[in-house]
């Protein structure tokens, strides 16, 4: 089931439609790092050059030499940080577009079921900040554990295979039910759905790839509700 979803999901991601969902989440991305670039170089500008050009006369030559290196460096270590938010700021922008990605696979892979309900505004936005909250907090817990040979991949894996196969199932689950029956259904199928998220972890531990993580996520677990539900009402 869970494969057979991915497997489901990996063929929509790069379809027409869902290239236009993730151009529009990469750019606005691109905006948002930009934006972040200036910001945080104009606090630098002012808050920390004045002072430290007024110190420059004073200081011999080679502490000017080595003031100017460690902005390089600054530059750069900035640089590398931006370049680590890409994956969760896409996430974040992607999560508006996850009732889009959802309306694609139900039209095109369900055209006899009814479609689900896209979330309110405002829901959406919850759950992007929700999720991003989520995927900050278990990865600075998995950062700690990096202290700890052997733990440190393992705990990549299930806390951010718990975190993002639960978000993303209730997310799928609430275009159809309250967030009450969402949860329950989650909670009944914890084991499936914590698999399903050691998944989309995989993708998310691949550079570059990790771009479509939630856009893989959101069509995989709209597959993954559908399943579950058809064979509850079997049982």
């Amino acid at each position: 089931m869970i494969l057979e979803a991915a497997a489901a999901a990996a063929g929509r991601v790069l379809t027409r439609e869902f290239r236009a969902v993730l151009f529009k989440s990469l750019g606005l991305t691109i905006l948002a790092l930009i934006g972040l670039w200036f910001a945080i170089t104009g606090l630098v500008d002012w808050f920390a050059l004045p002072p430290l050009l007024e110190m420059m006369p004073e200081l011999p030559g080679w502490v000017s030499w080595f003031g100017f290196a460690a902005a390089v460096l600054a530059g750069l270590a900035l640089a590398l940080g931006l370049g680590l938010l890409i994956a969760p700021i896409t996430a974040v922008i992607a999560g508006f577009f996850l009732d889009d990605v959802a309306e694609i696979v139900e039209r095109e892979d369900y055209p006899q079921d009814p479609p689900g309900r896209a979330l309110p505004m405002m829901a959406a936005a919850l759950v992007s900040v929700k999720f991003l909250a989520l995927v900050v907090v278990a990865n600075l817990f998995a950062l700690f554990l990096l202290l700890i040979p052997g733990v440190n991949i393992a705990a990549f894996f299930v806390v951010n295979g718990y975190l993002l196969g639960r978000e993303f199932f209730e997310f799928a689950a609430m275009r159809f039910r309250s967030e009450a029956d969402a949860k329950a259904l989650r909670r009944r199928h914890a084991g499936t759905v914590f698999l399903a998220g050691l998944v989309i972890a995989g993708v998310l531990a691949i550079p570059v790839v990790n771009l479509l993580t939630p856009l893989f996520a959101a069509a995989m677990m709209v597959h993954l509700h559908k399943m579950i539900s058809l064979r509850d009402e079997r049982v």
